[in-house]
């Protein structure tokens, strides 16, 4: 249950009430992240991610790094309990703890939350609107909320902090339907050249590693 818990967390993060269709202010600012990251062949981010659910005072942080190809739908994600990489097909998720890796088919639908995608989360099947901009430690932040236009989501918001000066996406909530927050905030964020091999789950680095095939 816990290994689930934290593999669902990372998906989920990694990743509100319809207020407008289309907002302009908003829809600027995210085309400049857009063109950001569209220069990147591939991202390299450093984060901590946090779940909290204020009525149950229930919280839980860990730091990680993501590699990810958005162009390709590749990614990976490597915290200390657990590594998740996918080839934009296949999933692999190496639980360090138990040397087990799970493997299954990348899930494309329209509802999941691809870590492939999670900084150009909101450029499909998302509305949006511009809040006030906020200041924080001498930096001024853009803050956009977004809201699913699909049915079958278990979340009702997602909200984007994004640095005005780079345009960058410093921080990204999600809130769930059962009250807790999703909060995924990125430390560092540069572009990186690496073997395609990352992408995929080898083996043979893993030294008799069980692996439970789940398609």
């Amino acid at each position: 249950m816990k290994r689930t818990f934290l593999t669902s967390l990372i998906l989920f993060v990694l990743c509100g009430l319809s207020i407008a269709q289309t907002d302009p202010k908003a829809k600027g600012i995210l085309a400049a992240v857009s063109k950001k990251y569209a220069s990147y062949p591939v991202i390299k981010a450093d984060f901590t991610y946090t779940i909290e659910n204020p009525k149950s005072k229930m919280k839980h942080s860990e730091s990680g790094t993501l590699y990810t190809q958005s162009k390709a739908n590749k990614y990976k994600i490597i915290t200390p309990s657990q590594e998740l990489m996918s080839d934009g097909k296949t999933q692999w998720t190496y639980l360090k703890q138990d040397n087990e890796v799970n493997v299954s088919d990348v899930d494309n639908s329209a509802n999941s939350l691809n870590p492939a995608r999670v900084f150009t989360i909101y450029e499909k099947g998302y509305k949006y609107i511009a809040l006030p901009d906020i200041k924080q430690s001498g930096k001024v932040f853009h803050v956009i909320d977004l809201t699913p236009t699909t049915e079958g989501n278990n979340f009702f918001k997602i909200r984007l902090t994004i640095d005005k000066a780079t345009s960058q996406i410093a921080k990204t909530m999600v809130f769930d339907k059962n009250g807790n927050r999703y909060s995924y905030v990125i430390k560092s964020l540069t572009p990186a050249k690496v073997s395609p091999s990352i992408f995929a789950f080898q083996t043979s680095q893993y030294p008799g590693v069980e692996v439970v095939d789940l398609r």
